[in-house]
């Protein structure tokens, strides 16, 4: 059975701003000739990876709500040039949004079960509505 992880998306005010830096820094990769693949790095290494990556996600936590998230292809150990472990948790470059879901602040990631994920949001009339007025409502416990 899968199993998800959860990240604070730390420097990022919505889900617009997310969009942008990943297509920001694909272009980057693109340019620089190396494989163009969205991963985000972080210091600790999942033990679960075959969970994980036979259909898991990461979760992104955008102040304080759960707003989006992409689907895990791989997990990459590897040595930092300072000599610390570290992985590459290799994504989907997609977005999918989710049902806004509350979230404490945390530190690092952390596993979510499948049962505590959020469900992928369905198109609907809160669609055109500005991120702070979801954001708002969705503290109300009204989204």
């Amino acid at each position: 059975m899968a199993v998800h992880l959860i990240k604070l998306c730390v420097g990022v005010d919505t889900l617009d701003d997310l969009k942008t830096w990943i297509d920001w820094k694909l272009t980057q990769l693109r340019q620089a000739g190396v494989t163009a693949e969205q991963y985000h790095t972080t210091r600790m290494v999942p033990k679960r990876k075959d969970e994980l990556v036979e259909g898991g996600s990461l979760y992104w936590v955008i102040k304080g709500q759960i707003q989006a998230r992409q689907p895990l292809l791989d997990i990459r150990p590897f040595k930092g040039e300072d000599g610390i472990g570290r992985c590459h948790l290799v994504l989907e470059p997609t977005l999918i949004e989710t049902e806004w879901s509350p979230r404490r602040a945390f530190q690092g990631w952390r596993y979510l079960k499948p049962e505590d994920a959020p469900r992928d949001r369905a198109l609907g009339d809160d669609a055109d509505l500005p991120a702070d007025l979801r954001r708002e409502l969705a503290d109300l416990g009204l989204l």
